[in-house]
């Protein structure tokens, strides 16, 4: 089966299929750009698939202007870095290009390019969102070069505080970028470690999206169809980097992913983002890790739901068989057992565990988490 070309609405506006970034130029203009800045991460800032992107750009006479200051867990002083490109070059909109953190530093570089409240102001609580001018938010064109974090079809970024080291969610619907180009080819060089990272960070989107409280029946069954895709292509993505079925269908897994989480994240990603922002350990791998334990800690709440999945899955043996596929697919993906292999400390599980009862996913957990529980939940993960 060969990658299929569509183009969805859904979310917003998304032109998937290989070959597709040959559009970059043409979606600029219908966002209403003439000299976009091209944000992504130092890592991606020489690779060909980056200056093939350029290219495009500046044959179209919109230059070839990129900022590239971005950490793997973006802060706020990479936001004014970028900023500062931005209004330096006299910009109009913003091509976020990359991972998880080149989309959601360039995601923020255009929602903030125009505010004039500073960043924190605009956290995702309650209506803290509607602080924000509107009119201040430059246009935003998403190319996704992984498929995990969805960040190309979300409305908000995860943005750590270098003072604090704490990740904060920064919200607006118009963050939402106005067109995706979601071209599986751009992924084929990924590493078989970022592969199955990021990979399983979709996976934990759509799993804690699945079992979280909250009444959302559409993003419930595209959960459950996220799920599914990762749980069949991403084994092949890893195994052959050059699979473009696998890695189109990876690419709808994550993007469905990040829809489906509306509904609600959990205790995953309430002790990975702060592990991350502390220790700064690769996101998604963190979630992988950290994943068997969660499932676990949530089972009384989760089971009968986790049992419905395991069948769509084609999983037998209910949840105790879910929670063995989840094992067996890490392992399958050289994903460690334990956080000490990515460099976490139990010096620091206090604090952790403290900060995770701060982090915004608490709430769409199944099973209330207190200092205690989760104090335990991270002595038996690190």
């Amino acid at each position: 089966m060969s990658v299929p070309t569509a183009n969805w609405s859904y979310p917003t506006a998304i032109r998937f299929g290989a070959g597709r970034i040959g559009e970059l130029a043409e979606a600029c203009r219908s966002a209403g750009m003439s000299r976009p800045l091209l944000v992504t991460d130092r890592g991606l800032a020489d690779l060909p698939i980056t200056q093939a992107a350029l290219d495009l750009l500046d044959k179209a006479g919109m230059g070839r202007a990129m900022f590239s200051g971005v950490d793997p867990n973006p802060t706020e002083v990479n936001l004014e870095a970028g900023l500062k490109a931005y209004r330096d070059g006299g910009h109009d909109g913003v091509v976020a290009f990359g991972g998880g953190s080149g989309l959601d530093l360039g995601k923020m570089v255009a929602f903030m390019s125009g505010q004039t409240r500073p960043l924190w102001d605009f956290e995702d609580v309650g209506d803290w969102w509607t602080r924000a001018d509107p009119a201040g938010i430059a246009p935003i064109i998403a190319v996704p070069t992984t498929a995990g974090t969805g960040s190309e079809v979300g409305r908000a970024s995860v943005i750590t505080n270098s003072v604090t080291h704490v990740k904060k969610i920064i919200f607006h619907p118009q963050v939402l970028p106005t067109i995706v180009i979601s071209d599986p080819e751009l992924t084929v060089g990924l590493p078989p470690a970022i592969t199955a990272g990021t990979g399983m960070d979709a996976f934990a989107h759509s799993l804690e999206a699945y079992c979280s409280p909250h009444f959302h029946p559409m993003s419930q069954g595209i959960a459950l169809e996220g799920m599914r895709l990762v749980r069949d292509y991403l084994p092949r993505a890893f195994a052959d980097g050059r699979d473009l079925e696998a890695r189109g269908q990876m690419m709808a897994a994550a993007a469905m992913g990040a829809v489906a989480f509306q509904k609600g994240l959990g205790v995953i990603h309430a002790i990975s983002h702060p592990i991350g922002a502390v220790y700064g350990t690769h996101h998604g791998t963190t979630n992988a890790v950290v994943m068997p334990a969660c499932l676990h800690f949530n089972r009384a709440a989760i089971e009968g739901r986790i049992e419905l999945a395991a069948a769509y899955l084609g999983i037998k043996g209910g949840f105790d068989g879910f929670h063995a596929a989840v094992v067996a697919l890490n392992k399958q993906l050289g994903i460690p057992e334990r956080l000490s292999a990515l460099g976490v400390k139990r010096d620091r599980l206090d604090d952790i565990a403290g900060m995770a009862l701060e982090d915004p996913s608490v709430g769409g957990n199944p099973v209330a988490m207190t200092f205690d529980n989760t104090r335990a939940l991270l002595d038996q993960v690190v």
